[in-house]
């Protein structure tokens, strides 16, 4: 064995054969293998469908027999701070050869395949040898993500097909049962349906269009103010208030106005400006699924005082103030890259 631990980071949305290969290529180089999956603790969507657990048990099926020698870790996003998505990424190897009994000289390597400008975290670890898989014939995740959303499509059976040949045969049983039994599919697919929809209706623009929205990050004692999504896509996941900018307003007038349409929220415009704290902008270009979506945030605090009366309205069913240490532990509830957000404002990330 050329290493005693070779680390292969991904979001295996799913686990499809070049994963596969890649992972047999490495337990034939490395006495244990530490599986880092990313995207943990976000909600279903399209982008990511399945759960750190859902993902680890691909992984397990698909390299039956080796189950002794893997070390599956969940390893979440961090949008806007690599270093500290880098720190997370070696804490976490630490952390899983502390716990396998691995000592503190093993030789460690990480393994992947150089195919596009997303393979750019390889050159990350310079303290690692780096064992650069050829890239194995398979269709991509996204593509086999399309292939199972595509319910209602005149040739299902053909998307069908074509996943059951670019996945492990227990990762395809894993997909079937999903699609038949899961009530988070048919939600799933209709998220997928809109964006489909939403793009087409741009498809003819000279080039890509660039979204410009807003969002507001309102604290009060404690509290955020957060609401609840009532439509595609993010339906029923908790959100800041927030939304596209009009032709004829600034970012600030925007923001002040979707906060009252979504909460309802009445406290005066002066006293909102008066109490605005900071601002930045999060153009993470994959942070929305509707295309790229750049949005302007804005921080208002209120240090002290009874929580102001909301209620959900336009495009929010429900408005509700909740906890600081709550809302930062809502991952899988919180829409698009929000999450990130109130970590920007408020610490722990």
């Amino acid at each position: 064995m050329d290493f005693d631990y070779l680390v292969f980071i991904g979001r295996f949305e799913p686990f499809h054969n070049g994963h596969a290969a890649v992972a047999r290529h490495a337990l034939a180089r490395a006495k244990k293998l530490i599986f880092l999956v990313g995207s943990a603790d976000t909600p279903r969507t399209i982008r990511n469908p399945w759960t750190v657990a859902e993902r680890a048990v691909m992984v397990q099926s698909a390299l039956d027999g080796a189950e002794d020698r893997l070390l599956i870790r969940p390893l979440r996003d961090h949008l806007y701070n690599e270093s500290l998505w880098v720190a997370n990424v070696q804490r976490t190897v630490a952390d899983a050869i502390q716990a396998d009994g691995g000592s503190a000289d093993a030789t460690v390597g990480l393994v992947g395949m150089s195919k596009d400008a997303s393979s750019y975290y390889l050159q990350e670890f310079p303290q690692w040898a780096l064992v650069d898989v050829q890239h194995t014939e398979t269709l991509s995740a996204t593509e086999l993500r399309r292939y199972l959303f595509s319910a209602g499509h005149v040739d299902f059976h053909g998307a069908l097909l074509m996943l059951r040949g670019n996945v492990p045969a227990p990762v395809f049983d894993m997909l079937e049962a999903f699609r038949k039994n899961s009530p988070a599919y048919a939600q799933l697919v209709a998220e997928h349906q809109f964006i489909e929809h939403y793009k087409a209706a741009w498809k003819d623009a000279p080039y890509p269009p660039t979204f410009v929205t807003t969002d507001a990050v309102v604290v009060h004692s404690g509290h955020v103010l957060l609401v609840r999504r009532r439509a595609e896509p993010g339906k029923g996941l908790w959100a800041l208030p927030g939304g596209f900018v009009n032709q004829e307003e600034g970012l600030l007038e925007s923001c002040l106005r979707e906060l009252r349409e979504e909460t309802r929220l009445r406290i005066p415009v002066p006293v909102l400006k008066g109490s605005l704290k900071g601002q930045h902008v999060f153009d993470h270009p994959e942070r929305s699924q509707r295309g790229r979506t750049i949005t302007h945030a804005f921080h208002f605090d209120f240090p002290a005082g009874e929580l102001p009366e909301v209620r959900g309205g336009d495009d929010a069913d429900k408005a509700r103030w909740i906890p600081v240490s709550e809302a930062l532990e809502m991952g899988p509830k919180l829409y698009e890259d929000h999450l990130h957000i109130l970590e920007f404002f408020l610490g722990r990330g």
